[in-house]
């Protein structure tokens, strides 16, 4: 049976389903079999972030209306053989989606992957219990931001009182040359604040704006970090990606400045 994962947040810009999308990605790297399910019915983009829109015949609604079973409305990743994509669809008020109904089709997908990850919807209303439910893990994103923090905390606290088997932290948008000028909050400082454990740091970085639709640049920081994310999610390596270290030191403080001045 597949790790049921929700990727929530508590609000929209955190980066939810970016981290969805490149999880799955580095997550299919290592061989598992790995589907991105959109629980976002109001404003569904991971197939566009995803680069496979053009590939989509069937989607949520049409498992529910019965025009099509589960496995014929997947979509292949254009790269990674092993990845898929269920899209939700645009569903209208007369035909809402029960939590059970999602339920069975989260079920259904765990007979046949690795990871089924759920890119759950901003805020902390019906859509967010519907995706929770559904889940046997969760990971909360967030900013180093005091509004996406406040949010974030809220979201834990209601995690907490569902009967998930983990909670993990990912700081998305981490500016090391901030951090190391005391304008950001330390990643470490935000596990404790949130108290759930830290399984990933991410760095801003444009790279990941012009990535949608494509796979990361080796070369890029963001490469990195989701490498470590997947690997310790996938295998609890525990490792974090370090965003301050090539702001540490001489030459880091040169760095800083020139980040300030641009």
């Amino acid at each position: 049976m597949a790790r049921k994962i929700v990727v929530t947040s508590g609000k929209g810009g955190a980066g939810k389903t970016t981290v969805t999308a490149n999880l799955g990605i580095f997550l299919a790297k290592t061989g598992a079999r790995v589907v991105l399910v959109d629980v976002d019915f109001g404003l569904n983009n991971l197939d566009v972030v995803m680069g496979v829109e053009n590939k989509i015949v069937y989607d949520v609604a049409d498992i529910l209306d019965g025009r099509c079973r589960v496995k014929q409305a997947l979509v292949q990743d254009n790269g990674h053989k092993n990845l898929f994509v269920l899209p939700s669809g645009s569903l209208t008020a007369s035909s809402p989606v029960s939590g059970q109904q999602l339920k069975l089709i989260t079920e259904s997908l765990s007979e046949l992957f690795d990871y089924v990850i759920l890119d759950c919807p901003a805020g902390l209303d019906c859509g967010f219990h519907r995706a929770v439910a559904c889940a046997d893990e969760a990971v909360v994103v967030t900013t180093p931001n005091l509004p996406s923090l406040r949010d974030a905390d809220k979201a834990v606290t209601i995690l907490k009182s569902y009967r998930l088997n983990k909670i993990s932290l990912v700081v998305n948008r981490a500016r090391g040359d901030l951090i190391m000028s005391d304008k950001m909050l330390f990643p470490k400082d935000i596990e404790s604040l949130l108290k759930i454990p830290l399984i990933g740091v991410l760095p801003e970085e444009d790279a990941v704006f012009l990535s949608s639709g494509y796979t990361l640049p080796k070369s890029c920081d963001s490469y990195k970090a989701y490498k470590i994310l997947a690997n310790n999610l996938h295998k609890n390596s525990g490792k974090i990606y370090d965003v301050t270290a090539k702001y540490s030191g001489f030459f880091g403080s040169i760095r800083r400045s020139i980040k300030r001045s641009v």
